[in-house]
């Protein structure tokens, strides 16, 4: 009785943890210590298992607990951080995995019992699945490993037929007073397939919508699955995650306009173009002009992208933009939605490299004030300042809120090459008269720009 009233108790200590802790992450003031909060009540949550009534298998538990937590904390301190889109598409694979395997233990055992409880474990079973292959694709995407996105001919179709056959065979199993072996085995290779086949086609333009998508299937299944095994904190914690992710998930569709359905059904693939020619041609710039241009400038206006994270060109990003306060230039960043490779990829990369969060501002917050910007300097960002986004009815982007950029007075943009970005589409910004092209990666660009900011003050 006593140990039962622990970790009840433990369990709601747990639940307001996770509450709050979610809660803190919504500011990037408070990020950090959301965070703690919440790895806290993640801790606690795994020792009070250790006290569950006819709990087993310690040894098992602890070799589990000492492997999984290595690899996990090696893996944190080594990542880089333009890696880190692609380590968290694989770790919220590895959610939905357990959560999967919690529901194939439980149905090896024979030990889903009711109706009620055996439509649980499936649902929790088939989302998982879908969540962990489908990561698993997205990881191999982000990682390079996949280079293109790969369409079957009717896909849809093919989509839908094996989404109808794993829920056929998944209603077979709830009906069924004892399912075979064989129904649960057929059931979680539909499941995986149906995670693979649906992720493939997608292109990188979408994939941070896409491990939104996932994250919110991993946090539902390991809810549907606390159920299962009556497991207040799983429940907890899966739904809380399912939900910050559905709302996540539908903020991210909202920002480039496109429905979900649209993301996955028809997403932008790399091979996607843009209706009509673009007129006009490239017109190079210099480190010199460039640094002049933004130096004597009254506001500057920086359009970080996924090029910055590639590079690591944060710092020196930052650096010039304390050379240009020290003249006295107003500098502000403004962060695109669905800028680089997952949900808040630039803030993390600014913050690592110590811009103030006040110096940074959303589409919404900082549109309106391109036009007062003397320079709107774009640092490897593509698709989320082209503006064919407002008037090309025919690109796949058309409809997409972006970055005015191009109402600025004079617009920068460090690229690599001429090459078309993450989606395929050319963009219309670069071929502009206001517009000056800075080739090179951006720590190289920058650091020349740095170099002739600091010859202009001496």
């Amino acid at each position: 009785m006593t140990a039962k009233w622990l970790v009840d108790a433990s369990y709601l200590l747990v639940t307001l943890l996770f509450i709050f802790g979610l809660k803190s992450m919504s500011s990037p003031v408070t990020a950090r210590r959301g965070i703690v909060w919440a790895g806290v009540g993640m801790v606690i949550a795994t020792a009070v298992t250790f006290a569950l009534p006819g709990m087993h298998n310690f040894a098992l538990m602890v070799i589990a607990l000492a492997l999984g937590g290595g690899v996990a904390w090696w893996g944190g301190k080594v990542v880089k951080m333009t890696d880190m889109p692609q380590m968290v598409a694989i770790y919220n694979g590895m959610g939905g995995g357990a959560a999967a395997a919690i529901a194939a233990v439980e149905f090896a055992k024979g030990e889903v019992h009711g109706a009620v409880v055996t439509a649980l474990a499936t649902a929790g079973a088939l989302i998982g699945s879908v969540s962990f292959s489908g990561s698993v694709i997205a990881f191999a995407k982000l990682q390079g490993l996949m280079k293109k996105a790969h369409r079957l001919p009717a896909q849809n179709a093919v989509n839908v037929i094996l989404a109808v056959l794993t829920l056929l065979v998944g209603v077979g199993i709830v009906m069924s007073d004892q399912p075979s072996a064989l129904q649960v085995i057929a059931f979680f290779a539909l499941a995986l397939v149906l995670g693979v086949v649906l992720t493939t086609p997608i292109g990188g333009a979408d994939m941070p919508v896409v491990i939104s998508l996932y994250n919110a299937f991993t946090g539902l299944a390991v809810g549907f699955e606390g159920f299962v095994l009556n497991n207040p904190a799983l429940i907890v914690a899966g739904i809380v995650v399912g939900a910050a992710g559905t709302l996540l998930t539908q903020l991210m569709a909202k920002a480039m306009n496109r429905p979900l359905t649209n993301i996955l059904f028809n997403p932008i693939t790399g091979e996607a173009q843009a209706g009509g020619a673009i007129e006009g041609t490239m017109k190079e710039v210099s480190a010199l002009d460039a640094a002049a241009m933004m130096r004597y400038a009254q506001k500057v206006i920086i359009v970080p992208g996924y090029g910055m994270a590639v590079a690591g060109a944060q710092h020196k990003v930052w650096e010039m933009t304390k050379l240009l306060q020290e003249a006295g230039v107003e500098v502000k960043f403004a962060i695109h939605p669905v800028a680089g490779r997952m949900p808040g990829h630039m803030n993390v990369l600014l913050a690592e490299a110590g811009v103030p969060y006040d110096l940074i501002f959303d589409l919404e917050e900082i549109n309106e004030e391109f036009a007062q910007a003397d320079v709107a300097l774009v640092i490897g960002a593509n698709d989320v300042v082209n503006p064919v986004a407002r008037t090309d009815k025919s690109s796949p982007i058309y409809g997409m809120p972006i970055l005015n950029a191009d109402h600025a007075q004079n617009v920068i943009v460090i690229k690599r090459g001429k090459g078309a970005g993450y989606s395929g589409i050319e963009n219309a910004l670069f071929y502009q008269e206001n517009t000056r092209m800075l080739y090179g990666s951006a720590q190289q660009a920058v650091a020349e720009v740095i170099q002739n900011i600091k010859a202009m003050a001496g």
